[in-house]
């Protein structure tokens, strides 16, 4: 969600817990050498603020790492992992790189939209979902993926996508990673190699 960072008129400031986190990071990195930890407090940022890095946020981050806020802004415009503008509690992000694209992935975002009433980087009225498109999720074997917040749910298609916007909107948190049951990354249906059990040790 890159563009002109929104302003809210408040001032931000990391709590008590955070502040000692950001100072935990900013430890490791040679002295002088502290604008390297711009990501990681940007990110520690995006939390606090509820999924998003508002101008005051930004500027923050600036102002305890000693670099022109500008710099801490281009930072936060060039990563699609930082969000410039509110989003919802559940983000929903679609993969729509080609092994997901060929998988389903455009059925996906449609399936969100639909079932959310919005449009691409919109907030659901109860403030509870917002969906966007990203490139590669680095899950292509399991594709179609989507990540929810910190989370991949693989192996989707329309119907489970929608029962997953539905568990999350009762409260739940769907167990991540394949929605088929299959295991890791394992072949689809039955094995086609190794197909024979090795005994055990010691077995006759």
């Amino acid at each position: 969600m890159s563009g002109p960072s929104i302003s809210t008129g408040q001032p931000f400031l990391f709590t008590a817990e955070n502040r000692e986190r950001a100072e935990r990071i900013i430890a490791r990195y040679p002295k002088g050498r502290q604008h390297s930890a711009v990501i990681p407090l940007l990110d520690l940022a995006q939390r606090q603020n509820g999924g998003w890095l508002s101008h005051e946020a930004i500027a923050y981050v600036a102002e305890l790492l000693q670099m022109a806020p500008m710099r801490a802004l281009e930072v936060a415009t060039f990563y699609t992992m930082f969000n410039l503008k509110p989003v919802g509690k559940h983000l929903i992000q679609v993969c729509r790189t080609t092994p997901c694209w060929l998988r389903g992935s455009d059925e996906l975002t449609h399936a969100c939209l639909s079932k959310l009433g919005v449009g691409m980087k919109e907030v659901t009225p109860d403030g509870l979902f917002s969906v966007m498109e990203v490139e590669c999720l680095g899950a292509c074997v399991n594709a179609p993926v989507v990540q929810v917040n910190d989370d991949l749910y693989e192996d989707l298609d329309p119907a489970r996508m929608e029962a997953l916007i539905e568990a999350f909107a009762r409260g739940e948190k769907p167990p991540h990673g394949s929605q088929t049951g299959r295991m890791n990354s394992a072949p689809e249906g039955t094995w086609t190699t190794l197909i024979e059990t090795v005994p055990a040790a010691g077995d006759d």
